[in-house]
């Protein structure tokens, strides 16, 4: 896969997410928060009103901290397709 063809790929499983209405498990949305920080280069803080989903969300990046960008957006992909292949 391309690079170019990887940034179509991510930018359709974020599209996907976004556009999705159904509630999503929390685990899962921690996996993806950290993969789309790391796949956009995004370094700000966690923040939230409520500090144990700031906590949650700093173990996800930190976790994640040695994944490279295009990784994460293949890891980003993958879990995105397998959520949608099994949710039911």
């Amino acid at each position: 896969m391309t690079s170019s063809d990887l940034d179509i790929a991510f930018n359709n499983a974020v599209q996907s997410i976004n556009e999705h209405t159904e509630t999503y498990p929390a685990d899962f949305l921690l996996r993806l928060y950290a993969y789309y920080k790391r796949a956009t280069n995004s370094i700000d803080q966690p923040s939230s009103s409520n500090p144990l989903i700031s906590a949650f969300k700093t173990n996800a990046l930190f976790q994640a901290k040695n994944i490279t960008p295009d990784e994460a957006k293949r890891l980003y992909i993958e879990a995105v397709k397998h959520y949608f292949l099994y949710r039911k």
